[in-house]
């Protein structure tokens, strides 16, 4: 068998002292994907190297994001459950203070899991507790403080080792950190040579933050995915130039600016490709080229601002706290 490649890690700071992070994660949030396609790929990206694995209560991906864990723990291909790095995500319907500690609870028995290395608050909105239903109804504002303070109780417990945010403005954020013992770690956040997010980077930084982006190639094949990511001109020039794919590139940039990433690829010749990107850079020249492409959010989530008072956001600046 093929050496498995290293990949480079971040460190996380938390209470409960540094974690490592591998900087790509394979992401199993997929439309449609059946079950034992995505089992095949997560064990073939552990052969090839991949140990950060990305899910999400809603992605109802965790049970085979297990079982395919078991499987490779059973062939060897990892010595413990140790060497690998787990991140899970706090759905709306569970975002009340009361129910973060039976949500994390049914996503480490849905993973076999005793713990997880990183759990996150999927988004920064709540929404009437019940079903997990992605079109999401019956919104109310978060209670961040309540939430929070159950979120780093989880920590505390030991059910998972890191806890961070997911889709936080700077605001937010910055709303967060007056009142949390434990700051959050991670911000996983759309981010891509489209939507650059530098103002929302630079704050991550200056706060001990790691970004790390998701659809960092445009989403395709997704609900709400875009082509313009693969098809840019600009991509297609500098991956031509340097004997790279768009994807390659768009994953170097995303390394090469200082964030993390979960790329999402069911094909074992482009999850080896996506490995294939920390032994080169980019140029000054082609990072230049890249800051000028125009900028556009895929993921707006006009479904969760209402005027009429059935959302506590009543426009996507509001939302995005004007990041938009």
């Amino acid at each position: 068998m093929a050496a498995a490649t290293q990949i480079p890690e971040v460190v996380l700071d938390s209470s409960a002292g540094p974690k490592s992070m591998p900087v790509l994660a394979f992401g199993t949030a997929a439309d449609n994907l059946q079950p034992d396609t995505l089992k095949m790929a997560v064990v073939e990206a552990i052969k090839l190297g991949y140990r950060h694995f990305d899910t999400a209560s809603i992605y109802g991906s965790e049970q085979t994001l297990g079982e395919a864990i078991k499987e490779a723990l059973k062939l060897g291909l990892v010595d413990s459950r140790d060497q690998l790095f787990i991140t899970s995500k706090l759905w709306c319907n569970d975002a009340h203070p009361d129910h973060v500690i039976p949500a994390i609870k049914k996503s480490l028995q849905n993973l076999q899991l005793e713990y997880l290395d990183l759990y996150l608050i999927h988004w920064p909105i709540s929404a009437k507790p019940g079903e997990l239903v992605l079109q999401l109804v019956d919104l109310m504002p978060m209670d961040f403080k309540g939430v929070w303070a159950a979120m780093e109780e989880s920590q505390r417990l030991g059910l998972t080792k890191s806890i961070g945010v997911s889709n936080f403005s700077s605001k937010k954020i910055e709303n967060l950190l007056t009142f949390a013992s434990i700051p959050p770690s991670v911000n996983q956040v759309e981010l891509s040579p489209f939507w650059q997010q530098k103002k929302l980077r630079d704050f991550c930084k200056d706060n001990g933050i790691v970004v790390t982006a998701f659809s960092p190639l445009g989403a395709i094949g997704s609900s709400w995915g875009t082509n313009h990511v693969l098809e840019s001109k600009v991509l297609q020039d500098i991956a031509e130039a340097r004997g790279k794919t768009v994807a390659q590139v768009c994953i170097r940039w995303v390394y090469q600016i200082g964030a993390t990433l979960a790329v999402k690829s069911y094909n074992k010749e482009r999850l080896k490709q996506n490995l294939q990107v920390f032994d080169w850079e980019l140029s000054e020249d082609d990072l230049a080229k890249i800051n000028q492409i125009p900028q556009k959010k895929m993921l707006p989530r006009e479904d969760l601002v209402a005027t009429d008072g059935s959302s506590p956001y009543k426009s996507v600046e509001e939302l995005w706290d004007g990041e938009i």
